[in-house]
């Protein structure tokens, strides 16, 4: 069955993702919803989003939904139980999605900086220009502006007199 996702979105009582969907056949918007069982304060968000997306009662419905915004639906399901407001919620879910430039990602355990890798591929692709793009241009030249004097690197002269 061929369907397009619209919208995405989670209830709190009693836990349950919904998707709104379009059917494709029929062309007519549908609601599905998807019960959150077995899911509680202390449990991995990354791994129930997996759990749900993998299930064969769900997965053609769920092809179109991105990993990444499952997992943000159970981490507001989680944020729900562990007694914190949506506003909370959000500010933390925005803490860890984003990434701070000075933050020394050698100092992280492999589980966190994988994290941390596949937002930045996240971003990467979302930014990145493609040939389809209305405004890419292929060969970008670009003169940057040299206000004070390069320095040079002492590396480099000293081996060119060698040779």
């Amino acid at each position: 069955m061929k369907c397009t996702a619209k919208k995405c979105g989670v209830r709190f009582q009693p836990p349950a993702i919904i998707l709104i969907y379009e059917n494709e056949m029929k062309g007519k918007n549908r609601q599905r919803i998807m019960p959150v069982r077995n899911f509680s304060k202390f449990s991995d968000c990354s791994r129930a989003a997996e759990q749900l997306k993998n299930n064969p009662r769900h997965k053609g419905y769920l092809e179109q939904v991105s990993l990444r915004q499952l997992e943000k639906l159970f981490s507001f399901l989680r944020g729900y139980l562990l007694g914190q407001s949506l506003a909370e919620t959000m500010e933390q879910i925005q803490r860890e999605t984003t990434i701070d430039p000075e933050e020394d990602l050698n100092k992280l355990d492999d589980k966190e900086l994988a994290k941390r890798k596949s937002i930045m591929d996240e971003l990467f692709e979302k930014n990145q220009k493609k040939k389809d793009d209305p405004n890419f241009v292929y060969d970008i030249e670009v003169d940057f502006p040299q206000d004070e004097q390069l320095q040079s690197c002492g590396w480099d002269t000293e081996s060119a007199d060698e040779f």
